[in-house]
């Protein structure tokens, strides 16, 4: 039997595809390429290039495969594109689900992992964010995930498919040993950007706003090394495989770190030079986000050890400074 990833040349999902892997697991992956790296695929998972909104192709899949469970990690997610081409994200995130949970059931597979994110709950009433807070997204993104999630509870409740799904905060860093990191394009998450700006690809980084009621004036966002992050997820599987009820659940490092902060250990972990310029602030922007995530460390188990930011940006960095290009420096993609 197998672990279907579908997403699994991703960053978080290739992070995944590797982790299952070390565990012992027959891994097959789905990916259309649209913005995963074929590079990123572990050499020992079983890969199909394709979109799991075609039916017939994914029924193929699952009929060579034997699939067990699924980890979904395969959606298109940036927050400014959702909110200008909201038809592509409904199509891709929710249809590609729509599709995947059809073949499931076709297939008495039972078990999903899913990859939220905490763009679910929009502007948060309190701080920190658990789960009991009702979801009240403010962009395109964030409600097609809890469309998601709708229709993984339906189906459980339909058809016996129990589901985790998994609201995820900031995710940073790379794989410890090196062989895959994050290479995003356009990119758009601070961490990546950040260390471009000390290889000198950006002339500085530019901080959205510096009079936030936050001790230094900028955002504060909560980070969680992606490695730990995968460890809630094979957390999370292991759960359901052993008649754990669908959950969700929220994941984060429970504490905060603001746009200066980033900024001022990447100087320390790199010894690079970042200037920065501050911008007006973006719209939307809450001055504070930071998880709860006390709930999967109860029922999960989860111990996440490698999220302190001074790792998460040492890690992130081994990757960028060892391929500044991404994964195009090896040609591919």
């Amino acid at each position: 039997m197998s672990i279907l990833v579908v997403g699994g040349a991703g960053y978080i999902g290739s992070h995944a595809v590797y982790q299952l892997i070390e565990e012992g697991k027959k891994v097959v992956i789905i990916d259309h390429l649209e913005t995963g790296h074929i590079e990123a695929v572990h050499p020992e998972a079983t890969f199909y290039k394709g979109d799991i909104r075609k039916i017939d192709f994914l029924r193929d899949v699952f009929m060579q495969e034997k699939i067990d469970a699924v980890i979904h990690f395969a959606a298109n997610s940036l927050v400014g594109e959702s909110m200008e081409n909201p038809l592509k994200y409904f199509d891709n995130n929710v249809y590609g689900t729509q599709v995947l949970l059809q073949v499931m059931k076709e297939y008495h597979v039972k078990q999903i992992v899913f990859s939220s994110t905490a763009a679910v709950y929009g502007e948060p009433s309190q701080i920190p964010i658990t789960e009991e807070l009702i979801p009240a997204p403010t962009n395109t993104y964030g409600e097609t995930k809890l469309t998601m999630e709708k229709l993984m509870k339906w189906m459980n409740i339909a058809h016996g498919i129990n589901y985790v799904s998994l609201r995820y905060f900031n995710v940073a860093g790379a794989r410890g040993t090196g062989e895959i990191g994050e290479d995003h394009e356009p990119e758009t998450h601070l961490i990546p950007i950040v260390l471009q700006t000390a290889l000198g690809q950006r002339p500085y980084i530019t901080i959205f706003g510096d009079n936030y009621d936050t001790e230094d004036g900028t955002c504060i966002r909560d980070y969680i090394h992606v490695e730990d992050l995968i460890d809630a997820h094979l957390l999370a599987l292991n759960y359901l495989q052993n008649n754990g009820v669908s959950n969700v659940f929220n994941l984060g490092s429970n504490a905060g770190f603001s746009v200066k902060e980033i900024i001022s250990t990447a100087r320390l972990v790199t010894g690079n030079e970042i200037k920065e310029q501050i911008g007006e602030r973006r719209k939307g922007d809450p001055s504070i986000l930071i998880a709860d995530s006390s709930k999967a460390k109860k029922v999960l188990g989860w111990n996440p050890t490698r999220s302190s930011i001074e790792r998460m940006i040492e890690d992130a960095w081994n990757w960028h400074n060892e391929n500044p290009n991404g994964y195009k420096r090896r040609g591919i993609n």
